[in-house]
């Protein structure tokens, strides 16, 4: 076929690295390509403050078609028509890109300069190709934090007009990726976003996906709904790069005209509707962020306070062991486990000098306060779980003043040391000459009672983060949130707090996921978990 020479002179101005010949000619588009903190923005053209802008999160499992329906997107904005035989990818070719950001950041594509060539507004696309990417699951944590820099950043992105779910036309139940992913992105959103969920059909054939449309509703996602109660839907094809001959040409037209009767409509709707402020998301990201802090933290002080336990059990033995030695000798020695903190190295990320990705730490406490998961944060002060200039996470609820952000996090370890008579037992001289008063034995075991009236505190407070979080959230049926209900439980059980367990038992109950989906996604959390302490490991 012959290429339409009108193109090159419709398309002169439009920045691009490289062209493979067609019909259509394909190109690779150059935006301007930006690395702010942990986010990666592509800006195509010039923004015009007086235009009006409609942002598009993109969501869905590797494979699902995100990238092409991305394309999609563009061209349809720049107004590339069947006739002008050309096709613009602004998505970088895996194969070419030499970045492996592209399946570890969250994306952000602005497209400017177009407006009223068919769109009367500017389109900025965030994608997130870490969710199911095949680099590995241990990307996946990460992904929730990037869209919480995006949306909190003072450059970032405040309002949303769409989360599309993409799916594929042939699926005919959601995958236990696709459930993760799905319950990921929207635990992290507000009540108020459910009426911009919508379904982003790919590979459509034209016809009502009923299957897809079914599965969303046994998965029980939340999106928006029609005037039939029915999900809100759009379809398109991925067919438009494909070389175009005599034999396929019928079909490829009717692929286009599919697709673009399906960016008509949906861009149609981003038109009618009005944008969503992430007020409520960024309110339950930093829920979510002090839950998860307040959870991790509670699960090392419980592990500080079993290594104590163990030495103190250690120590009991060892004297019962030795105890006519040492009644004869004060110099007799035993070796007993000391529980001591150390600093480890974590694998972090430089930004203006600052270890973006490092741990928050408190130097009073010699505890881990937000770890993993703070990026953005320049300085202590500026970390989410500060609130009102103090710590929400450490046991003393410490000024951020009291706090670092480095490259380190702390860790608890034991040594073997040597101990005498006099380090083991301590005498105090009493209201009678030489009354025992207190050993080390006891001063300890008091110690542990202070740790547990904390380890319940923190409990107590962790209860009342997922109060908060589901009064605000529009998905609290997020896995983290059921772990952490598992937990919590647990410990209110063993504090004998029958009224906060049995609402806790009740919002189990109000989640109603069902079996299916919550082994699926707890299977799905064990291989993320390993993923994750294998990165650990490694780093």
């Amino acid at each position: 076929m012959a290429e339409n020479t009108n193109t090159t002179s419709k398309y002169h101005n439009i920045p691009c690295i490289f062209e493979i010949p067609g019909p259509p000619t394909r190109k690779q588009l150059k935006p301007k390509k930006e690395k702010i903190g942990t986010l990666t923005k592509m800006t195509l053209g010039e923004k015009n403050p007086n235009k009006i802008n409609k942002t598009i999160l993109l969501v869905g499992e590797t494979g699902a078609g995100k990238s092409t329906l991305i394309n999609a997107l563009v061209n349809y904005a720049m107004g590339v028509d069947w006739e002008d035989d050309v096709w613009f990818q602004i998505v970088e070719d895996e194969n070419r890109s030499q970045s492996k950001s592209q399946t570890s950041d969250v994306i952000v594509y602005q497209i400017f300069g177009f407006e009223d060539k068919p769109l009367p507004y500017s389109l900025t696309i965030i994608d997130t190709p870490g969710y199911g990417s095949t680099a590995g699951n241990e990307q996946d944590v990460i992904i929730s934090q990037r869209l919480f820099d995006l949306f909190h950043s003072d450059d970032g992105v405040h309002e949303i007009n769409a989360v599309g779910l993409v799916l594929k036309a042939t699926d005919n139940r959601l995958s236990e990726r696709m459930r993760y992913i799905f319950d990921s992105v929207m635990s992290l959103f507000g009540n108020d976003m459910e009426t911009k969920m919508v379904a982003l059909i790919t590979h459509s054939d034209g016809l009502t996906p009923d299957n897809v449309l079914q599965a969303l509703v046994d998965a029980k996602i939340k999106c928006a709904k029609d005037e039939e109660n029915e999900t809100v839907h759009f379809m398109f094809n991925n067919c438009q790069s494909k070389q175009k001959t005599k034999k396929n040409q019928f079909a490829l037209k009717n692929a286009w005209d599919l697709t673009m009767n399906g960016m008509a409509q949906f861009t149609d709707s981003l038109n009618a509707a009005a944008p969503q402020k992430l007020l409520t998301t960024v309110q339950v990201m930093k829920a979510r962020i002090r839950l998860a802090a307040c959870f991790q933290n509670l699960q090392e002080r419980i592990a500080l306070t079993e290594e104590k336990q163990r030495a103190i059990q250690q120590t009991k033995e060892l004297l019962k062991l030795h105890e006519q030695q040492m009644k004869y000798n004060d110099q007799f020695t035993v070796e007993v486990e000391e529980v001591f903190k150390d600093k480890e190295p974590i694998c972090g990320g430089m930004w203006w000098l600052v270890f973006f990705e490092g741990a928050v730490c408190c130097k009073v406490c010699e505890e881990n306060c937000h770890y993993p998961g703070c990026t953005m944060a320049l300085k202590p002060g500026h970390c989410e779980v500060m609130k009102d200039g103090c710590c929400t996470s450490c046991t003393g609820k410490c000024p951020a003043s009291d706090h670092v952000k480095e490259n380190w996090k702390y860790v608890t370890k034991t040594r073997k040391v040597l101990k005498t008579l006099k380090d083991v037992k301590k005498y105090e001289k009493g209201r009678a000459d030489c009354e025992k008063t207190t050993s080390l034995l006891e001063t300890l075991e008091k110690h542990m009672e202070e740790l547990q009236k904390e380890k319940d505190e923190l409990t107590e407070e962790a209860f009342q983060h997922v109060v908060q979080l589901q009064q605000i959230a529009l998905n609290v049926n997020s896995l983290s949130t059921h772990v952490h209900l598992d937990v919590l439980i647990k410990k209110m059980e063993e504090k004998g707090d029958t009224e906060k367990t049995k609402k806790l038992e009740e919002m189990q109950i109000q989640i109603g996921m069902d079996e299916e989906i919550k082994a699926a996604l707890f299977n799905m959390f064990g291989k993320l978990t390993g993923a994750v302490k294998a990165l650990r490991m490694n780093h």
